[in-house]
């Protein structure tokens, strides 16, 4: 289905030189560890996994360590990892939102950090990673090479992102999926009001080829009453929803200014 098909790397013309890898271990066995894991397996990396709690165990035979844990525990995590430090020199983490501070505790002991965050969602630990593609980050010229060659060796895409915009590329993130999850619930729910089973099935091949279409020809895609101009038709979709899903009538309204913003733009 186009709807679903990804731009893959070459994978003979763009994966780094796996030999070359530093030895890895990655620390978490969560959704993020487990995804990075499986990658790290196909592409016949060297590494190792452990869980926070047995971490020193992995990180004493390493020169390379990522941290695959939530953004609030990668400060302690990193305070574990310095004490492997050397030999360990490349630490990494894996938010797309928090920045190289959060591993002072190794910088300060000599190693250099870097961040490697996939640009897709990781709903279980088996999640593929294979053409995503991924932020990184580091705090040396050294590190930036380590982390795009790791990436790739992933089967991921690399592209930097400079420090001070972390945030705002994540929030750009969530936005485009986070919150599409949760749109698409409201309108499953709406759906579901209406006395209309099966909402889900009904519109899941509205929403992938919709985003196939913005995936091809960005704003032109647009189609609609706003795009059209027909505000009757908006008039009655705001009655519908005071009726029948009141708590819905925010969402509709900012997302109705917010298209027609888009839509005085082309």
């Amino acid at each position: 289905m186009r709807e679903l098909e990804r731009d893959l790397p070459d994978s003979a013309g763009t994966k780094a030189d796996t030999t070359a890898l530093p030895r890895l271990a990655i620390v978490g066995r969560g959704r993020m560890g487990g995804a990075i894991a499986a990658a790290a397996e196909r592409a016949g990396l060297s590494f190792t996994v452990a869980g926070r709690e047995d971490a020193a165990s992995v990180l004493a035979g390493a020169e390379a360590a990522l941290l695959c844990v939530g953004d609030d525990d990668i400060a302690t995590a990193a305070e574990g990892a310095a004490e492997a430090v050397p030999p360990l020199q490349l630490v990494g983490h894996t938010s797309g939102a928090t920045g190289l501070d959060a591993l002072a505790a190794v910088t300060t002991r000599g190693a250099a950090a870097f961040s490697l965050h996939p640009l897709q969602t990781v709903p279980h630990a088996q999640a593929d990673v294979t053409g995503a593609p991924c932020a990184v980050a580091a705090s040396t010229p050294e590190a930036v090479a380590f982390a795009r060659d790791l990436a790739e060796a992933l089967g991921m895409r690399p592209f930097e992102v400079p420090e001070e915009r972390r945030a705002a590329y994540h929030a750009a993130a969530a936005m485009a999926s986070n919150f599409l999850i949760a749109l698409q619930e409201s309108a499953a729910g709406l759906l579901a009001e209406a006395g209309i089973e099966d909402a889900r099935e009904l519109l899941a091949p509205l929403v992938l080829t919709t985003a196939a279409n913005w995936a091809e020809h960005g704003d032109a895609a647009l189609t609609g009453p706003i795009a059209r101009g027909d505000e009757a038709t908006i008039a009655r979709h705001l009655e519908a929803l005071g009726e029948t899903a009141p708590e819905l009538l925010p969402l509709y309204e900012a997302l109705a200014e917010r298209t027609r913003k888009v839509a005085e733009g082309r």
